[in-house]
């Protein structure tokens, strides 16, 4: 695009973050195949929390008891999908990690029947707008989808979720653009496209006009609980799941379900014995991340907790 078109994009950002925050949200429901079994998640930090993604895992065993789920997080702190770096990143100690180095042992290894993909955050390396940079995020995002479709899974990108404005409003609004380019996919390219980011900026705008105060991600960047469940729910809403709709924590869903908690505890020991398990078989290059233990026994413990939370 010439430079005219980019200043274009950048002065309707902020009325496709209206329009993408309440239509066209409501308008945009996908399908997770009865026959995806195997559900990856790509991602960062955030993904490798993994707090949003045990929400999605507790709720989909509880809706959906009688599906055959396996559920593999490999998400990497502080990778990107843009191949980008900051100088002295981790103080000089190593780059950030770029998640085209792993990808094709990832899908070789996993063979995912779907992928949710979640990026953007550390993409713009916490500088202002560049060109430069946000092609290199596209370049990442095409290159991302081309090679999860040649395999024939399913895939779902998520926006990112915000940067807290108050510790930076420069990039703040990079993710808003970076969010904006990827929802308009859907329309140019007929990706497949859940909004997390533009409702997640409406509810923190909301609750700051009651409490100037109030924070989802005390450093900007990590979500706490609150944003992880936003996160969860407009994923969830993305794939037709109405029963989370307006709900603020995921207590005030699981509470409701028997004994969805003591699920969503048993799925946060999954994940613990899992991911760290994958990351190390499939191998990366960021450096001080646990090892775990090895996938074979991995998958034997996590075997076991799958079926005590059928049996519930």
């Amino acid at each position: 695009m010439t430079p005219f078109t980019w200043k274009k994009f950048l002065v309707i950002t902020s009325i496709l973050g209206i329009v993408y925050s309440g239509v066209l949200k409501a308008q945009t429901v996908y399908e997770l195949p009865e026959k995806a079994e195997r559900v990856l998640f790509l991602g960062n930090s955030i993904t490798y929390g993994a707090h949003y993604v045990n929400y999605v895992i507790a709720y989909l065993h509880l809706k959906y008891p009688d599906r055959d789920f396996e559920f593999i997080n490999v998400g990497l702190p502080s990778e990107t999908v843009s191949g980008l770096s900051e100088p002295g990143h981790a103080d000089g100690k190593f780059p950030r990690p770029d998640l085209h180095e792993r990808l094709d042992r990832i899908l070789e290894e996993v063979k995912p029947d779907f992928v949710f993909s979640c990026y953007g955050m550390n993409d713009g390396i916490y500088l202002p707008f560049e060109d430069g940079r946000f092609l290199s995020y596209r370049n990442g995002q095409e290159k991302l989808h081309q090679k999860v479709t040649a395999t024939g899974a399913g895939l779902i990108h998520l926006t990112p979720p915000i940067y807290d404005e108050k510790k930076g409003a420069a990039y703040a609004n990079v993710l808003a653009i970076y969010s904006s380019w990827l929802l308009s996919q859907r329309y140019t390219q007929a990706w497949q496209v859940i909004d997390l980011h533009w409702p997640m900026r409406k509810f923190l705008e909301e609750k700051r006009e009651e409490s100037p105060e109030f924070f989802l991600a005390a450093d900007g960047v990590h979500p706490n609980e609150t944003g992880h469940w936003l996160m969860a729910r407009e994923l969830l809403l993305g794939i037709g799941e109405h029963q989370v709709d307006g709900l603020d924590s995921h207590r005030d869903y699981f509470n409701k379900q028997g004994r969805g908690l003591e699920i969503f505890e048993l799925v946060e020991q999954y994940q613990s014995i899992t991911k760290d398990a994958w990351l190390t078989h499939i191998g990366h290059k960021r450096p001080g991340m646990n090892t775990g233990i090895p996938l074979e026994k991995a998958r034997e413990e996590s075997n076991h907790l799958l079926k005590k939370i059928q049996n519930f």
